[in-house]
């Protein structure tokens, strides 16, 4: 599992790139602020997505 809502315990798995098909590499950014923020890359460079939400709150990436 990828992401895991800490409330709930609902999960999702793994996301690929609608670009080029390759599964997304999960990784974290802080922000100027000092916030962590989970995301989802793609591993060629074609953007990146912000971790899903679920009980109004990020879910946490699970190795």
């Amino acid at each position: 599992m990828a992401y895991k809502c800490e409330v709930c315990g609902m999960g999702v798995g793994s996301m690929t790139c609608a670009q080029c098909g390759k599964e997304l590499v999960h990784d974290s950014i802080t922000t100027d602020d000092g916030t962590i923020v989970y995301v989802s890359k793609c591993p060629d460079d074609h953007g990146m997505i912000k971790s899903p939400m679920c009980c109004g709150q990020d879910m946490a990436y699970q190795s």
